[in-house]
């Protein structure tokens, strides 16, 4: 079986450390002196070695699994589902890996081991207090898991939080990334999107509908403005040909509100066709229906007058 490249070096510096030991160990034998304090230091290099090696091997074994997966295809929902579950549980897996070496090395030494249980065995109010302390960052550590396998959102997924649009970044085990429409970042504890409510454009497909509302006189012509989406909608690229619909939502005091909704692949896409569907819908009335754009009616009455 060929080893990956990187983990040669991870994996050679264990196996040396290893035979080291061995060597000291016959070595404090037969010297008491200079080996016997060089044999615990090669106890925590060793058990730094094997963390190293876990950590590049669960590395390797995440871009080996993705390797099947393609995010950046345009139907790529299973892939970004898959990419947030596989990144999350590897930094979870590191975690552990990270915990568990700090154990084995505050554990491998007899003096260390009765510091540890003096200090459990007096711990009583204190350590009532820094559970109490540590309750929200282990909130914070259970939300990062409850994520990776409910998935409320997912890597790339397009969502509006605190009022902000943009695309999850990032997903860590305490904090997620949002990458905001002008390149902005929102940093967010992955608390709160257990604990808030937050808009998910692209849960079930990244496909979405767009929105253009536009307010106009009472004299407008609705038929020749659907024409004029039809036109503009045939002309555009931006347009995937499946949501097409111009209806009046709202007869106001003075303008009638009408709205348009259009559908695209994905959000990006979906913002630029109702940026571009609103601008040439304004340009259509200026130009063929300037009489029907909003206006203020003034009746005066002539009998008052004189």
């Amino acid at each position: 079986m060929k080893i990956n490249n990187r983990l040669i070096l991870p994996l050679l510096t264990t196996i040396i450390l290893l035979l080291a030991k061995f060597y000291l160990h016959e070595e404090s034998q037969a010297w008491s002196g200079f080996f016997q304090y060089l044999s615990p230091v090669n106890t925590i290099l060793i058990i730094v070695g094997v963390v190293w090696t876990l950590l590049v091997g669960t590395g390797i074994a995440k871009r080996e699994f993705l390797k099947s997966y393609d995010i950046n295809q345009e139907d790529n929902l299973k892939a970004r589902k898959v990419y947030t579950q596989v990144n999350i549980l590897q930094k979870v897996a590191n975690f552990v890996i990270l915990l568990f070496g700090l154990g084995l090395i505050l554990i491998s030494f007899e003096s260390i081991r009765q510091i540890g249980v003096g200090l459990f065995a007096s711990a009583g109010l204190a350590g009532i207090i820094i559970g109490f302390s540590a309750q929200k960052a282990i909130g914070t550590l259970i939300a990062g898991i409850q994520i990776a396998f409910a998935q409320p959102f997912r890597l790339d997924d397009a969502v509006v939080v605190e009022g902000e649009w943009g695309w999850i970044e990032e997903i860590n085990l305490t904090y997620v990334v949002v990458r905001l429409w002008d390149q902005r970042r929102l940093v967010l504890p992955t608390t709160y999107f257990l604990e808030k409510p937050f808009q998910n454009w692209t849960r079930t497909s990244a496909d979405i509908i767009g929105s253009v509302f536009i307010h106009t006189d009472y004299t407008v012509s609705f038929e020749e403005m659907r024409k004029e989406l039809d036109r503009i909608l045939e002309s555009s690229p931006l347009w995937d040909k499946k949501v097409k619909v111009l209806q009046v939502t709202e007869a106001r005091e003075r303008t009638v509100e009408s709205r348009i909704l259009v559908s695209a692949k994905n959000s990006p896409t979906a913002w630029d066709l109702r940026v571009y569907v609103r601008e040439k819908m304004i340009e259509f009335l200026q130009k063929n229906y300037p009489d029907s754009l909003p206006r203020v009616r003034v009746s005066l009455d002539q009998s008052s007058s004189c």
